[in-house]
């Protein structure tokens, strides 16, 4: 029969090592989770809330039995640390490592596997130990394009986040190269940032956060101040840029669901006249944002009576071509073609959609498939002077294609007849 003192450590029961020399790292002192250090980490920074981590683990009960093991399964962890997406203990215990620490948590069972425990592995009511090396750590990412990552240094409260058209009250410090340039509170409207001079990183983030969250924002050039720089601020073209943002307070803008068919169209009208002027300005990826916001509201809307169908649909024809020509400003081709398929799909003889689609596909060598967008064109507008040019290009395209592939294989043949030459005496002699 094994008995709680079971586990050693050093040659020494667990529990009496933890009483010893273990850290209360609970914030309400509790002794939920006590930590022991096995081997000290680099000295430097440790993860935020938020970060991915990433870690090596062995959980035992008191008794020594040992119940999970990441490096029995030759395959470490990783997870974003604070977000509760692992056991409280875990949340609460990587938060105080550094990078390479080594070290042992003794767990409390509300900080664990609580009074149920884990079938066939942990016991009811059960305190456990968790022995955990903190391999790495980085920022958690925001955008697909690794472009914006979020460290939060004061977790917000509550559950909700500020959305497009939602205002906002941050205070903001901006660095760049370690030198700080903008200091200052300031309010603007979500999708809107650009306005009051906030870089689209900044913008960009703001659903994520909640009321009263402090966080850096580490800004690639896209969502910072792009290849033009910010002279008014002494920042060049193309510079990395962090914003300590702390959200402050926000009113959230209606959801889509909380808003009829006639509101709707009314705040469509102003949005699309705000895509417009950014648009206009090169802002290219925060006219996305409000030409984005005019589909999400309308897009499965039915209408009552022919005239509300078709101011819907004119309004979602115009949101998907302007969406495909910022995304043909942005050389994001595959988008054009998608917004310009959803045009089509409206209405299949569309112009513009077919001459953009064209476009995009022209660029990513789609000869063919562009030719018969600018043919459709001409046969929708035959005095399309722009399509007539592009109809040309293609065609030269193709042909040059044409005769490339001719003189592969051309040359490809000749080869084998001359490896057939070489090779046919042999065949003789044989």
């Amino acid at each position: 029969m094994t008995t709680d003192q079971d586990l050693t450590m050093d040659g020494q029961p667990a529990t009496a090592v933890f009483a010893a020399k273990g850290v209360d790292v609970t914030a309400t002192k509790d002794r939920g989770v006590i930590k022991v250090v096995n081997h000290q980490g680099l000295n430097g920074e440790r993860p935020m809330i938020g970060d991915r981590v990433t870690v090596h683990y062995t959980g035992k009960l008191l008794t020594g039995e040992k119940f999970d093991c990441s490096r029995d399964r030759k395959e470490a962890f990783c997870f974003n640390v604070g977000k509760g997406q692992v056991l409280k203990a875990w949340d609460i215990g990587v938060l105080s490592m550094q990078m390479g620490e080594v070290c042992s948590f003794l767990c409390k069972p509300e900080y664990a596997y609580g009074f149920n425990g884990n079938p066939e592995k942990i016991p009811p009511n059960s305190s456990v130990v968790f022995e955990m090396e903190l391999l790495m750590f980085e920022g958690e990412i925001l955008t697909d394009d690794s472009g914006i990552v979020r460290r939060i240094k004061v977790k917000g409260d509550g559950y909700t986040n500020p959305n497009d058209g939602s205002k906002v009250e941050v205070h903001l410090e901006g660095r760049c190269g370690g030198r700080l340039f903008d200091c200052r509170d300031v309010s603007f409207i979500v999708g809107e940032a650009e306005d009051k001079g906030v870089p689209l990183g900044v913008d960009r983030a703001m659903d994520k956060m909640q009321k009263g969250e402090c966080c850096s924002l580490y800004l690639k050039p896209k969502y910072g101040f792009g290849s033009e720089g910010k002279p008014e601020y002494n920042i060049g073209p193309d510079r990395d840029i962090i914003y300590e943002v702390t959200l402050k307070s926000f009113e959230k803008a209606k959801e889509t669901w909380e808003m009829d068919l006639p509101e709707k169209l009314d705040l469509a009208a102003g949005v699309k006249d705000k895509g417009n002027q950014y648009f206009m300005r090169g802002l290219y990826n925060q006219a996305v944002i409000q030409y984005q916001r005019i589909i999400s509201w309308l897009e499965m809307e039915c209408g009552f009576g022919t005239e509300q169908q078709k101011t819907i649909q004119s309004f979602l024809s115009t949101a998907y071509l302007n969406l495909a020509l910022c995304f043909l400003r942005m050389k994001d081709f595959s988008q054009v073609v998608d917004n310009c398929n959803k045009v089509i799909e409206l209405d299949e003889s569309n112009e513009k959609a077919l001459y953009r689609r064209g476009e995009a596909r022209l660029v990513r060598n789609e000869f063919h498939m562009a030719l018969e967008d600018f043919q459709h064109v001409l046969r929708v507008n035959p005095a399309n002077r722009a399509a007539h040019g592009q109809l040309l290009i293609c065609q030269n395209k193709i042909k040059e294609h044409h005769e490339r592939d001719k003189k592969t294989y051309a040359n490809m043949f000749q080869k084998f007849a001359e490896q057939d030459t070489k090779v046919r005496p042999l065949a003789v002699l044989g």
